[in-house]
């Protein structure tokens, strides 16, 4: 007794949808996380590698059936059947893309906001004053990190970032120290004021899942929470000149104690301590 093609198609879509979550559930393309943004930004990649899994292989597999089952016989010599007016297969694939893209779109807004997107600026530890006397643009930031910091009456710590062609400067306002490298200690939130100084650059540590462009004339911050020790790359996303390919640097999470001998040994005294 043939399985009549209804069932068969349901059981081969079911299938290809537990086979497409499966898959972006437990095949990691990216690299290792190492700060509060990263899990977060992680779940939007395992929901749209899914989604993709399975458009790629329910596409492609279409195709191939199609050009197995519905290919020229022998001494088949003309057209097929036309076939138009098909009403509820018309409805279909007019929903089913359009609830994809409006799951997709509330989906990516709401892990967006999750990161501190839509953070009110004032948070970061610059200075009020200073905060008000220029306009700062607000980067993507950890909101639920900055909150709880404030709460635990631990501060962010602040760092000024410099980009300019083809290098990045890292200026720690407390000790006074100006570093090639960026050091931060695990587990506290950063908040970085940055700044260009000739063309447009970008800000992208890959295992922070954190991108942030910085604008001539439109100082942002960028907040974020390291929760990994260990050293990883600074890398300019936007092509800003000739060397663009060389303009790297590195990010060194360490940890509390380590953190605080390195801003010992450069850190500048003060005239008094001198």
């Amino acid at each position: 007794m043939p399985i009549p093609s209804a069932i068969l198609t349901l059981v081969l879509g079911m299938i290809l949808v537990l086979g497409g979550l499966w898959i972006g559930q437990n095949i990691n393309l990216l690299p290792v996380d190492a700060s509060v943004n990263a899990p977060i930004y992680d779940e939007l990649f395992r929901v749209l590698f899914s989604i993709g899994t399975i458009l790629f292989v329910g596409i492609v597999g279409l195709v191939v059936f199609s050009l197995v089952r519905f290919r020229r016989k022998a001494g088949q010599i003309g057209d097929g059947i036309a076939l138009e007016g098909n009403l509820p297969l018309e409805i279909f694939w007019t929903a089913v893309p359009a609830i994809v893209v409006l799951f997709v779109g509330l989906f990516s807004y709401d892990i967006y906001e999750r990161m501190g997107g839509m953070v009110p600026l004032g948070h970061g530890g610059h200075g009020e004053s200073q905060a008000t006397e220029e306009r700062v643009w607000g980067g993507i930031g950890t909101a639920g990190a900055m909150q709880a910091s404030s709460e635990m009456t631990v501060s962010p710590l602040p760092v000024e970032v410099t980009a300019m062609q083809f290098a990045f400067l890292f200026h720690y306002p407390d000790g006074d120290i100006i570093s090639g490298e960026l050091h931060v200690p695990s587990g506290r939130p950063i908040s970085l004021k940055m700044e260009a100084k000739d063309v447009i650059h970008a800000f992208w540590v890959p295992e922070f899942r954190l991108k942030q462009d910085i604008i001539p004339g439109q100082p942002t911050l960028l907040n974020f929470t390291p929760t990994r020790p260990g050293r990883y790359p600074v890398v300019c996303a936007e092509l800003c000149g000739p060397y663009h390919g060389g303009m790297r640097s590195t990010v060194v999470v360490e940890s509390a104690d380590d953190y605080d001998a390195w801003f010992q040994a450069n850190r500048k005294l003060p005239v008094s301590e001198a």
